[in-house]
């Protein structure tokens, strides 16, 4: 493993254990107001000042941290679930099958898929809880992100069924139901590995353009999204620069994403 990689991933570590640990860091929470310092500037007790309401930007930050850095990844495994069964089935059974899975895919990539998850998630009440906002937000994202990777699997998985392995299994008398679960799938895992991996930034961005559109997770939960929202009303970089600090987390663990992907590129080559 490179340095670069190396220190992504402890900058991922880091991050991560800071989320998880936001109950002792800012053991007030995230919704407590501060009545007295609203919209403060930072100081000793509000390391990066508080909100127009009085909240503490800090905490914020650690808990919508937690919930972008927990769910996305859950939303990742979903869509890279149903890539695997709708891609890697169709494309191991060929025939109609996998012409309706690539029908059923090029329909929905010839579509914004984000256009959609704002479409689906605007249809949903206003007054929805804070828990259930997450939930179905990251739920939508999961259900309509498995188009690309299920492509990629199809066309993986047409190419395993004319190996020389999988005709000799046949030949042998093995079920297909066997055959598609012992042979098929461990060699669709590092394709599968990395869609994974591809999936967990591009979820944690979606989230955060739902979150400045106001449709992501719904207050007082923070995420990405509203905090970044608050960049809306300034006018220069130099006004209150501590209002980047949630941009420039995000600019970083995005990167270091990118940068493990790029050896989980090389592991699925």
């Amino acid at each position: 493993m490179s340095l670069w990689r190396k220190l992504a991933c402890g900058i991922l570590a880091l991050v991560l254990g800071a989320a998880l640990a936001a109950n002792w860091l800012a053991p007030a929470g995230y919704a407590k107001q501060y009545r007295e310092a609203t919209d403060s500037s930072p100081s000793r007790t509000h390391w990066l000042g508080t909100d127009e309401i009085g909240r503490d930007r800090f905490a914020r930050l650690l808990y919508g941290t937690r919930i972008s850095l927990l769910l996305a990844p859950a939303a990742a495994l979903l869509s890279t679930l149903m890539a695997a069964l709708i891609g890697g089935l169709a494309g191991y059974l060929g025939g109609i099958w996998a012409r309706m899975a690539m029908a059923v895919t090029d329909l929905f990539m010839s579509l914004p898929w984000l256009f959609l998850l704002i479409t689906a998630r605007a249809l949903m009440p206003l007054n929805v809880s804070p828990v259930v906002s997450v939930l179905v937000t990251f739920m939508l994202l999961g259900l309509l992100g498995w188009t690309t990777a299920a492509r990629v699997l199809c066309t993986t998985a047409g190419s395993l069924r004319t190996s020389d392995f999988i005709r000799q299994a046949r030949a042998a008398g093995l079920p297909k139901q066997r055959l598609f679960w012992m042979h098929v799938v461990p060699n669709l895992k590092p394709v599968l590995y990395a869609q994974f991996w591809i999936s967990i930034p591009v979820f944690i961005l979606a989230e955060a353009n739902l979150g400045i559109l106001g449709l992501g997770v719904a207050e007082p939960l923070p995420s990405w999204g509203s905090l970044l929202k608050e960049l809306e009303g300034l006018v220069s970089v130099g006004e209150e620069p501590w209002k980047f600090v949630p941009l420039i987390l995000l600019v970083v663990v995005v990167t270091s994403f990118q940068l493990l992907l790029s050896r989980q590129e090389e592991v699925a080559a």
